[in-house]
């Protein structure tokens, strides 16, 4: 009886043991699984699953978890083999890994707490308070490839010919086959010289022949209108950018000079770098 009273308890004690968790019992920590006692942990899965492509993500969840699970068991074993048996070059490219992978956890934090709406709204107003609506030029031009040949089209073009005709049969860029049509630009963005002339003209002048790098142009400005300043949203990218680069900046030279830096290896000659035999010594 009391023999038959033990296996009854074993049997309950390990139904207990192998009984699933429940949801509110787990965490980071709860041990999913052990490789010659190195504890796998239900974080390290979670972990793992979130760093995944998005098209692995969407495999049902009970063979994601098995997948999961069972790469971590497999790549637990061969770091067990080969961590032991690791040349200088593999530790130290490990450890550089290592450093790389906090230093960018470092940054992170500094950019989230820097890039707030806040501060892009600050620098938002710091660059536009002072800006005033610019004009944005709309043009088209013919490019040709000497001035003669320019000063023949102008002709034609003043004889009655249409500028667009004129640039589908003599333009040689890539704007000939729309009738030298060049869009919207604002100043900085043509070559000095052209953009001089276009700067200078009104609204259906023809003008040219003008040189440049490119070659020989006869332009007519076709319409101006004003340039809208840009909203927030327009430069919010290019201001976060901003916002981040003077942010890391700032916080590593910060942590830099507040840290004790020595740096003994200063007066070694450069070009040792490069002797890779060292690794072996």
């Amino acid at each position: 009886m009391a023999k038959m009273t033990k296996i009854l308890g074993a049997v309950a004690l390990m139904a207990v043991i192998s009984a699933p968790l429940r949801a509110e019992d787990l965490s980071a920590d709860t041990v999913v699984a052990t490789v010659n006692g190195t504890a796998i942990t239900l974080g390290d899965m979670i972990v793992t699953r979130a760093g995944l492509p998005p098209q692995y993500q969407q495999l049902p969840d009970d063979v994601l978890f098995k997948g999961i699970l069972d790469q971590l068991v497999q790549q637990t074993a061969l770091q067990q083999k080969v961590e032991p048996g690791l040349t200088k070059r593999q530790q130290l490219e490990v450890a550089n890994t290592h450093r790389s992978a906090l230093s960018a956890i470092a940054i992170e934090g500094i950019v989230q707490a820097a890039v707030t709406d806040a501060a892009l709204q600050a620098a938002y107003e710091e660059r536009f308070k002072d800006a005033t609506p610019g004009t944005e030029y709309r043009a088209s031009h013919i490019l040709v490839d000497s001035e003669e040949k320019a000063n023949a089209i102008k002709a034609e073009i003043e004889g009655g010919v249409l500028f667009a005709d004129a640039a589908k049969k003599h333009g040689t860029d890539g704007t000939a086959a729309s009738g030298g049509d060049l869009g919207w630009f604002s100043a900085g963005m043509m070559v000095k010289p052209f953009e001089d002339a276009v700067m200078s003209m009104k609204a259906g002048e023809l003008k040219g022949p003008v040189q440049t790098d490119f070659g020989w142009h006869l332009i007519q400005l076709v319409e101006t209108r004003q340039a809208a300043i840009p909203s927030l949203d327009d430069v919010r990218e290019e201001l976060a950018s901003e916002i981040e680069q003077k942010a890391v900046s700032q916080a590593v030279a910060d942590l830099t000079a507040a840290a004790k830096v020595e740096k003994p290896g200063e007066g070694i000659d450069p070009a040792v770098l490069k002797d890779e035999t060292l690794l072996d010594k």
